[in-house]
């Protein structure tokens, strides 16, 4: 196994995800820049937050996929999200619940990181997934 997700006693609970990822392998792999478009580059779930987490965790999945990886290798997730506000958390975790059994994403996830930020590069994108998996 070359990802062991860990939440060590003593850290903040409950939370949906392990605070440390322990990578073994020696192929690391970086995916970059997923939001909600389809593969011609058309907007998916406009004003939808959740749609767009969704939209953007399955080409995260996809380019996971095109190195040879899954949401199980994964040792780090990063959202990136416009206009964050705490009222909106509800919205991204329903995006996440609704695609994790299809993408395999561990329960709990691996850990992630959620920056509010004032804009992204497209006015109707509001959220970026980053990841970054280990494989042996």
């Amino acid at each position: 196994m070359t990802v062991d997700l860990r939440t060590p006693p003593g850290m903040l609970q409950p939370v949906p995800y392990h605070h440390v990822a322990v990578g073994t392998g020696t192929r690391h792999v970086h995916v970059a820049g997923q939001v909600a478009r389809d593969a011609e580059g058309r907007p998916v779930a406009a004003d939808d937050l959740a749609g767009q987490v969704a939209q953007a965790l399955r080409s995260t999945a996809r380019g996971l996929a095109g190195a040879r990886a899954g949401f199980a290798d994964v040792v780090r997730l990063r959202f990136f999200a416009v206009r964050w506000h705490p009222d909106k958390y509800g919205d991204l975790l329903a995006g996440i619940e609704r695609v994790a059994e299809e993408l395999g994403i561990p329960q709990p996830w691996p850990p992630v990181s959620l920056l509010g930020i004032d804009s992204l590069f497209e006015p109707d994108v509001l959220v970026e997934v980053e990841a970054y998996a280990v494989l042996d």
